[in-house]
């Protein structure tokens, strides 16, 4: 069962804030870990949390913000600076992959011994348990709340449990087994996996800014439910955006002429409540317009194709 109001936001903070523990308690086990066994694929594990533990509080903060009504200054709310702030992220991200990527390079050319795998290996098997347990806590709040910052941050997770085994390996290849240049071929592999998430990273965050349009299949998925509405005929000129955890959408629609100015607004009223309980956290703009009226798009529901000028 779905909770709104208070209750989603106690949750979606206390989901966050177990994410900010986790993060803290392994940055300081894997910071142990990489000091001791002096292995790149550790040191990237290492960087990899801190970088988790940054996402975390600002997931932490993104809930806590989200939960905050529009303001004078701030009419859409305050979704953006999740934006903002992972911008800064990728910034670090990038930076921390080309220095483990230039430590692990210098290793394989150089060649350096790993010391004490079995500690690295311990460190990285309760990581994986602690996600684990992280996983499922977060996928229970998802359940109850639907809150996309949590989603976001359980995928990211999930990333982790790889990056983990990949870390297992490298040590057992390495500093069991004598396969030199194992580590720093991890050590790799994981400063091009970081690279990747901040690419992937700042084109979510830059769709924000730039108020992107939703994905085809969201916005698709959208103007089908409104086909369930008798009121909602001739959509056009539709418009969606996002912004952290909020999607606003507007369009107009025609009404029959004969109806009066509250006769229409009752019914849209209605309309609106309805859309708004099938699509969580959106926000619609809804503009009418006299039948027969086009402005720059028209999207019969019937049809659900759109016809461009």
């Amino acid at each position: 069962m779905r909770v709104t109001g208070e209750d989603r936001a106690r949750l979606t903070a206390r989901a966050a804030l177990a994410s900010v523990v986790m993060a803290a308690a392994l940055l300081v086990a894997k910071a142990w870990g990489a000091i001791v066994t002096d292995s790149t694929a550790m040191l990237g594990s290492l960087a990899d949390t801190a970088l988790d533990l940054v996402a975390s509080l600002v997931t932490l903060a993104g809930v806590r913000i989200a939960a905050l009504p529009a303001d004078q200054d701030h009419r859409f709310g305050h979704g953006k600076a999740e934006a903002l702030v992972a911008l800064g992220q990728v910034v670090l991200i990038a930076a921390s992959a080309l220095v483990i990527g230039w430590r692990a390079i210098d290793r394989l050319l150089n060649g350096a011994p790993t010391a004490n795998p079995e500690l690295g290996i311990a460190i990285s098997i309760a990581a994986i348990a602690a996600t684990l347990l992280l996983l499922s806590y977060q996928k229970r709040v998802i359940a109850r709340t639907g809150s996309v910052a949590i989603r976001t941050d359980n995928l990211h997770y999930r990333s982790d449990l790889l990056l983990n085994a990949a870390v297992i390996a490298a040590l057992v290849l390495d500093g069991l087994l004598r396969i030199r240049g194992a580590d720093a071929a991890f050590g790799i592999a994981i400063a091009a996996f970081l690279l990747w998430g901040a690419w992937r990273a700042a084109g979510d965050s830059v769709n924000q800014l730039m108020d992107r349009e939703w994905p085809a299949e969201k916005r698709a998925a959208f103007l089908a439910a409104c086909a369930d509405y008798p009121e909602l005929k001739g959509i056009h000129d539709v418009r969606t955006r996002s912004s952290g955890a909020h999607d606003f959408i507007q369009f107009h629609c025609w009404v029959p002429a004969q109806w009066s100015v509250k006769q229409a607004h009752d019914r849209m009223d209605l309309v609106e409540e309805a859309l708004q309980r099938r699509f969580p956290g959106t926000e619609i703009f809804l503009h009418l317009d006299p039948e027969g009226h086009i402005d720059r798009e028209t999207l019969l529901p019937s049809a659900l194709t759109e016809r461009r000028p």
